[in-house]
């Protein structure tokens, strides 16, 4: 069995992502990062799966490099959180280079802990915002990852995100396969009581449910 850290956040793709490897039969720690993000709400949710799947979790404490990623909406408290609509609503949600800091901080784990992939839930459509969301960056990041880490990883440790070419609503098919429950995700970038409905991830989160023709149990603040 291969030895997986998989990045969670507690939203659909990664939940989906660590059910789907753990079906596979993949040894699996989970692990979350807080990066100084307002929604880190998300960690609840990605603890309660770690508890359903029976399967190690961690939540790293990066909260203080917040501070240096101004200017989006998501660590910055200055910037609100947009409605959906719009170039500007999806520049606004970006944190630029925040897979790298992300992927950076598993993948040392994962050498330590001599594992044999990290995996993220990255989907089709992810990179058209986010860059550091693309297959050529993480064929990029594997290479650089081969020579920061020779000697010291297994020689064929690598990141891996077996959803990159799926769309959102694919990958909530292949959840409905897995027996998700829906409610024990989290999206919305704003981290309210209730999912606000919204913003560009509840958008995203609605729209996919319904091109996928599946029921979608949240309960939003707006419809």
């Amino acid at each position: 069995m291969d030895r997986t850290v998989a990045v969670i956040s507690g939203g659909m793709d990664s939940v989906v992502l660590a059910h789907h490897l753990h079906a596979e039969g993949h040894r699996l720690s989970l692990l979350s990062i807080d990066y100084g993000q307002r929604h880190r709400k998300e960690h609840e949710f990605a603890r309660r799966t770690a508890r359903r799947l029976n399967t190690p979790h961690e939540v790293t404490d990066l909260r203080s490099i917040g501070t240096l990623l101004p200017g989006n909406a998501l660590t910055d408290s200055e910037v609100g959180v947009p409605d959906h609509g719009g170039e500007v609503s999806g520049v606004v949600n970006v944190v630029p280079n925040r897979n790298v800091i992300l992927l950076s901080v598993a993948f040392a784990k994962a050498a330590a802990e001599r594992a044999d992939n990290v995996a993220i839930g990255t989907v089709a459509g992810d990179a058209d915002t986010g860059p550091d969301c693309s297959a050529e960056f993480l064929a990029a990041f594997n290479a650089m990852e081969r020579v920061a880490c020779a000697g010291f990883a297994p020689e064929n440790l690598a990141v891996i995100a077996p959803f990159i070419r799926m769309p959102k609503h694919e990958v909530i098919l292949l959840g409905e396969a897995l027996g998700v429950p829906w409610q024990e995700t989290w999206s919305c970038f704003r981290g309210g009581d209730e999912q606000c409905g919204v913003c560009a991830t509840c958008y995203d989160r609605r729209t996919s449910f319904e091109k996928a023709n599946v029921q979608d149990p949240t309960v939003y603040a707006r419809d």
